[in-house]
């Protein structure tokens, strides 16, 4: 599932935010080989392309890294080191923070377990916390061949260690990705995925059976599915909107080579964007609209041009791609600009992403005359099914909430009345727990704090675990004075999500109101463990130890 951040309301605290151990190896270091004893050739070009290189151990996937962020003031090591005890190689992510004020010393060190990208594009690590798994803060950017702070986190002043990993991401990086425990959606029982990169068996299905028999039963027959089977197969790590939104009761990461993906999700793009509308992986709708695709119909697929089993040498992709143009285009080989062969360099222009840090876009678009200047897209203007698919009112409403801006008061307004509608129809919605969610907190933004506590509670009666529920629902309680009630709430929140550290902020300024002082200490000290950087962590702290200031009450 693509990761759209669910926004979370604080108590004192302003916030603008929009919505097992680690073993040294995977199961299968070469989830490939089985394959590649029937169909050496392929597999040989396989296995150098991006998606077969799209995670593994950390230390196979090493990229050194020694930069200082400015707008932070931390400085980054990425290195290995030998263990003398064990003479096992481990991969660190050194961070500190030189000539540091008060309350903003930093120095530490956390291990790297995987890779994540194969570097063409970008590369992030994972490390491991008590079975939680998060991102490093920093990026490694193929393009610009330079370190920099993850997405999003550019201009960050502290440095972001609680990046949840998301099932949903690592199902397009890696084979059969685990599914997280209940509680949290980056816990995991052990390691968060068996099988390094993109595996045959994730376009081409189970190969146990077709192996088993010598190959008498067949794989899934690709080119034979209907069309919408066929694309989804790419669709399914290639398609993410500017939302999306996964339908009640399922999972991406449960996503099969010969299911539909639109049984699982529908993705949304506002219908004021043309084309890419800047967005680094938006090929899909930005080629639906194309004259090529609306012209050839369901002949053209990503396949017709692009092969998965190798990559084009960067000295041949000119010619690569303008043969593909070429077998719709023939008669324009001699008489149109014979002097340029680089046609995608004319009708898919590369523009920098507007969402995606140091990357380029290759819009699928295919226009004539590619469009300049800045991409610009209206906050209230419609949003669209990615493949003009229906979308209920459920599936239309979270994307609405989803999409929400400040500024656009259109998105919340239909959000509200369609999810509404949606409950009343579905006789309460009973189990679905994203339309709680996103209703509880449109109802709570615009001040109805009753209804939205109530669409709180029918979450967690969803999935006692949920953090978003439980957090803002504490948030209610503790503006009605029932501290107790929020501090259980905000306790159950940081008990079990230790990437929620406003939740334990907020915990640790109700738990000092009503004077248990060894508790916000306590609560203090986890939320730094996980989130080093805190500053509002180390000055409160820092007030209640070394200054004496003493909690509210009596201990």
């Amino acid at each position: 599932m693509h990761l759209h951040c669910r926004r979370v309301l604080l108590l004192f605290i302003l916030c603008c935010s929009l919505p097992a151990t680690a073993q040294s190896g995977l199961a299968n270091a070469d989830p490939n080989l089985t394959c590649a004893n029937c169909h050496k050739e392929i597999y040989d070009h396989y296995k150098t392309t991006p998606m077969a290189n799209a995670s593994g151990p950390a230390t196979e996937g090493l990229i050194p890294g020694d930069f200082t962020h400015q707008a932070s003031g931390v400085h980054y090591r990425v290195y290995q080191e030998v263990d003398q005890a064990t003479k096992q190689t481990d991969v660190w992510l050194e961070y500190s923070r030189e000539n540091a004020g008060p309350n903003r010393e930093l120095n530490g060190r956390v291990k790297l377990d995987y890779f994540i990208g194969s570097g063409r594009r970008g590369r992030t690590y994972l490390f491991n916390k008590d079975g939680y798994w998060f991102e490093a803060p920093i990026n490694w950017y193929g393009k610009k061949q330079l370190w920099d702070m993850a997405p999003n986190y550019l201009t960050a002043t502290q440095m972001p260690m609680t990046l949840a990993v998301d099932p949903g991401c690592l199902h397009c990086h890696t084979t059969n990705a685990a599914h997280s425990l209940d509680d949290a959606r980056n816990h995991y029982a052990g390691v968060p995925f068996a099988e390094n990169g993109i595996a045959c068996t994730a376009c081409h299905g189970d190969a146990k059976a077709h192996v088993d028999s010598g190959g008498k039963t067949k794989l899934v027959d690709i080119d034979a599915m209907e069309a919408v089977r066929r694309d989804s197969v790419c669709l399914s790590c290639h398609l993410e909107g500017q939302t999306a939104v996964v339908k009640a009761g399922k999972e991406l990461v449960d996503f099969k080579p010969g299911d539909d993906l639109f049984d699982y999700a529908l993705y949304f793009v506002r219908s004021s964007v043309a084309g890419s509308g800047g967005r680094a992986t938006s090929q899909w709708e930005a080629l639906l609209k194309s004259e090529c695709k609306r012209k050839s119909g369901d002949k053209l697929t990503c396949t017709t041009c692009h092969d998965p089993h190798s990559t084009p040498k960067p000295e041949e992709k000119v010619e690569f791609f303008r043969g593909k143009c070429l077998q719709c285009h023939a008669e324009m080989a001699k008489t149109h600009h014979a002097e340029n062969l680089d046609c995608a360099g004319c009708h898919m222009a590369r523009a920098t992403s507007t969402d995606i840090a140091h990357e380029q876009v290759t819009d699928h678009y295919i226009v004539k005359r590619p469009a300049t200047g800045p991409v610009t897209q209206k906050l209230g203007a419609e949003l669209t099914a990615v493949g003009g698919f229906a979308a209920s009112d459920r599936d239309l409403g979270i994307a609405y909430a989803q999409m929400s801006r400040p500024g656009d008061s259109e998105s919340p307004m239909r959000a509200a009345i369609l999810l509404k509608k949606a409950e009343d129809e579905t006789h309460g919605a009973v189990g679905d727990l994203e339309l709680h969610d996103q209703l509880g907190f449109l109802y709570q933004a615009n001040g109805d704090a009753m209804n939205a506590a109530t669409e709180y509670k029918m979450a967690l009666s969803a999935n006692p675990y949920d953090a978003l529920a439980a957090g803002n629902l504490a948030y209610i309680e503790a503006h009605e004075k029932h501290l107790p009630e929020a501090i259980k709430l905000w306790s159950e929140v940081v008990a079990h999500h230790p990437s929620k550290t406003k939740a334990a902020m907020n915990l640790a300024i109700v738990e000092c109101q009503v004077g248990k002082r060894a508790e916000v200490l306590g609560t203090l000290t986890r939320l730094l463990s996980t989130d080093p950087d805190n500053s509002w962590a180390r000055g409160f702290e820092a007030q209640i130890v070394r200054d004496g200031q003493r909690c509210a009450g009596h201990e």
